[in-house]
């Protein structure tokens, strides 16, 4: 497993490649990985090409409206026509562990299970959170088979610095979830 010493942006070209190795290593598995800019999807889209990779590749963005500006999507066109020209399938869905409990803690202070759950995985790291959450995401959304191992990348702020291999679980049973390797995350 690959330690990087900070999370973030700058680990997303070497992300890109442990990600696409292991899919290309387990005959194109399908890869599903986050993006809020495009900027990470887009540059994994290209190193994809670069490496010849054959598999299904989805890319899990915010939810219009996720960054406090109703209507809005955070996704650039430039980035969304780079993925689209790839093949790339974009999903765009509000986040599994937050959604509408991020509004209720907003709205009363309280804590509710999915936070807790999302504040937990974090204990590992803001990436192992996300993949879970996405791979959740791109279930629910028919965009990966159901059953099939993935090879999943998932970041911390900006860019990408997870990657596992997991059977994601549908939202509605998550803790069905099996995350079997973690191949790169921050320290």
């Amino acid at each position: 497993m690959r330690v990087f010493e900070k999370p973030g942006r700058d680990n997303t070209d070497e992300t890109c490649r442990i990600a696409l190795e292991r899919a290309i290593a387990m005959d194109n598995a399908p890869l599903v990985a986050s993006t809020t800019s495009g900027a990470a999807g887009a540059r994994l889209c290209e190193i994809a090409k670069e490496m010849g990779f054959g598999g299904k590749m989805v890319i899990v963005t915010h939810a219009y409206g996720s960054r406090n500006n109703p209507g809005e999507n955070a996704l650039k066109p430039e980035h969304r026509a780079a993925m689209e020209a790839y093949g790339a399938t974009l999903v765009t869905a509000a986040h599994v562990l937050s959604g509408v409990e991020r509004a209720m803690s907003g709205k009363w202070s309280g804590v509710y299970p999915a936070e807790i759950m999302a504040n937990t995985l974090r204990l590992l790291s803001q990436g192992i959170k996300v993949v879970v959450e996405i791979g959740s995401m791109a279930l629910d959304n028919g965009a990966i088979p159901h059953g099939v191992p993935i090879v999943c990348a998932g970041g911390t702020g900006s860019g990408l610095d997870t990657v596992v291999v997991m059977h994601p679980a549908h939202a509605n049973t998550i803790f069905e979830t099996n995350i079997h390797e973690v191949l790169c995350m921050p320290y």
